[in-house]
């Protein structure tokens, strides 16, 4: 069935999820729709930019006075302008457009009277922020709730969001939980070091690195064996590794930086065990279920998070994994000691997240399930007729 993907930015190579998407949903039979250019893409598809930037004075005054209409209607301005409602219907007809799949829901609010209007098919992905801080707006929200009948589908990456965006009255009838996935081919186990761990991830407030290191320090005095490797980079990686000098475990940390994603999988295989004290920012920003935590228990990596947005949906307390309350410093810490003790079967652990993940998360298996609530909704429809 071919395919339009609707993303935000593109090309973006740390998307990989959407890259994924592009590159493998229906075979491949895909084209995209974007709003800005951020670099040249490796996969051969059809795209189309859907903001016209070259408008005259005139076109920029009748697109004010189309966004102001747009926004009584559907309580955004983002909706295109209707040159570029034109523009887009004309790129899926030449396509042969048959569904859309919009891969984040600050993307589908926009195009999805578009979608509408051409008679495509439109399904709905939500994966985070899109749906816990930009519904804390109440126009944005409202938004949400109109462009819900404008959709032939909604997908969470976890059924903590879609109750998320429940709870402000956004709901359709067509639901479906479908985490993002990963290559379980790819991150696998490999020969585990004793006492290592991991986190992977920006330096940032949102996963409250300097708590991490404060836990780290204090459950490991007793362990000089212990080592913690950090990947990633952000506002705190300095104050971070200036705090791990205080915390006199400078020779015990070690901070790569950003790296590619195959060096992730090459630190996950060898990690045994992998931390992330994710919370949600005051904002009300939150998490979906990290791709990360997806990845480290494919690699056999035993985690220790929060109870955190989607995350308690992936780690099963006690058997893959450790959760602790958002912020519980002293919790985080005594869940550190706990995996350095005998007193869990670690190695038992090890195997269960590899095989949790497998069950659960293998990106093959999970675009195949998109693939049929996509493909039984659209002959559905199809089947009732136009109404």
């Amino acid at each position: 069935m071919r395919t339009c993907i609707v993303t935000g930015e593109y090309y973006k190579r740390h998307e990989t999820m959407v890259n994924y998407h592009i590159e493998h949903l229906f075979g491949g039979d895909t084209c995209v729709l974007y709003s800005k250019d951020v670099g040249a893409s490796p996969l051969d598809r059809a795209s189309l930019n859907r903001r016209i930037s070259d408008r005259s004075l005139l076109g920029n005054l009748s697109h004010l006075a189309q966004s102001a209409a747009m926004s009584l209607r559907h309580s955004t301005v983002r909706v295109p302008s209707r040159d570029e409602r034109k523009w887009i219907k004309r790129f899926f007809a030449e396509q042969k457009v048959e569904a859309g799949l919009s891969e984040f829901g600050t993307q589908t609010v926009a195009v999805a009277p578009v979608f509408a209007e051409a008679g495509v098919p439109l399904f709905g992905y939500f994966r985070g922020f899109d749906a816990s801080r930009i519904i804390q707006v109440r126009r944005k929200a409202r938004a949400y709730q109109k462009m819900m009948s404008n959709l032939a589908g909604i997908v969470g990456v976890s059924q903590f969001l879609l109750d998320n965006l429940a709870s402000k009255g956004i709901v359709h009838p067509n639901a479906h939980v479908i985490p993002s996935g990963v290559d379980v081919r790819r991150f696998i186990p490999g020969q585990k070091i004793p006492n290592r761990f991991l986190t992977v991830g920006r330096f940032v407030e949102k996963k409250l690195p300097k708590l991490t290191l404060r836990a780290f320090a204090e459950a490991t005095a007793n362990h000089p064996d212990a080592v913690l490797e950090m990947i990633g980079d952000g506002p705190l990686l300095e104050p971070c590794k200036s705090l791990a000098a205080e915390l006199g475990i400078a020779d015990r940390v070690i901070f790569h930086g950003a790296q590619p994603h195959s060096f992730v999988q090459e630190r996950l295989a060898v990690s045994q065990f992998f931390l992330q004290h994710s919370v949600t920012a005051p904002d009300g920003n939150t998490e979906g279920l990290p791709i990360a935590i997806q990845e480290a228990m494919a690699s056999g990596a035993v985690v220790l998070s929060t109870r955190h947005a989607g995350i308690p949906e992936a780690v099963e307390e006690g058997h893959t994994g450790l959760l602790v309350d958002e912020h519980d410093a002293k919790g985080f810490a005594q869940g550190i000691v706990r995996l350095l003790s005998e007193e869990l079967d670690i190695a038992a652990m090890t195997a269960l997240a590899r095989k949790r993940a497998v069950e659960k998360f293998d990106n093959q298996v999970l675009i195949k399930r998109l693939e049929t609530v996509m493909l039984e909704t659209v002959r559905s429809r199809q089947a009732v007729g136009p109404t």
